[in-house]
């Protein structure tokens, strides 16, 4: 647990800080950060599962890196909260592009981490 607690402390101060510099670069309403931030987490999880799966990795390093930082580096809360907030506003077409956009670009990255992953090993 120790390792997926300290993974976890990096993974959120990392969301936290990127999630801040991509909106503050970003003019528009869309919630980018929380995008790339999910996008992100999803190609580096698709590459260490492979690894973890094929036992190229140590299980701690798994535990530090697979749930312990991508587990709170990504957010699926923030992701539905963002999304609820835009059908509040009315702003229909964007949650619905938003959540469309996050769900197949989140598994299309997964997939091509884990054919990176697969490369390697």
């Amino acid at each position: 647990m120790l390792f997926v607690g300290i993974g976890g402390i990096f993974g959120a101060i990392m969301r936290f800080q990127l999630g801040k510099w991509i909106t503050a670069k970003t003019s528009v309403a869309f919630p980018f950060g929380t995008f790339i931030i999910n996008i992100t987490g999803s190609l580096v999880l698709g590459f260490l599962a492979v690894l973890h799966l094929d036992k190229e990795i140590p299980e701690w390093i798994w535990l530090l890196c697979g749930t312990g930082f991508l587990g709170a580096y990504t957010t699926f809360s923030t992701f539905g909260y963002e999304a609820i907030q835009m059908m509040q506003k009315r702003e229909t077409k964007n949650a619905v592009f938003y959540v469309s956009i996050s769900v197949i670009f989140g598994i299309i990255f997964a997939w091509v981490g884990s054919i990176i992953g697969k490369l390697l090993v």
